[in-house]
């Protein structure tokens, strides 16, 4: 607080009758608003991350539990289509054509 030709000034508030500018500025509707709206903002993007989160979660732990032994396993059933490719071309057989499925 400081002292001006026997006045007191404040940027953040007195206790005397006057206020200073700092509190008239900060009860004013614009400034109420503006921390209504940042309020706001911050809780819903506290609800999106959190919920964000949990969706991250789920598809994580499904594609381990469904998408990575799928992949394996057609991973695996590949390895076995070019062995017996390799064994019927070393003993001579005429490679089989590939499958068509027909509906």
């Amino acid at each position: 607080m400081a002292s001006v030709g026997g006045k007191r000034f404040s940027l953040t508030g007195s206790t005397s009758k006057n206020d200073g500018v700092l509190s008239k500025i900060s009860r004013s509707s614009i400034v109420t608003k503006g921390k209504q709206a940042v309020c706001g903002a911050t809780y819903i993007g506290k609800k999106l991350s959190k919920s964000t989160g949990k969706a991250a979660w789920l598809v994580a732990t499904t594609f381990l539990v469904v998408g990575l032994p799928l992949i394996i396993v057609m991973d695996r059933e590949q390895q076995l289509n070019e062995l017996d490719l390799q064994q019927a071309s070393l003993l001579g057989a005429p490679p089989a054509p590939p499958e068509v499925i027909s509906h």
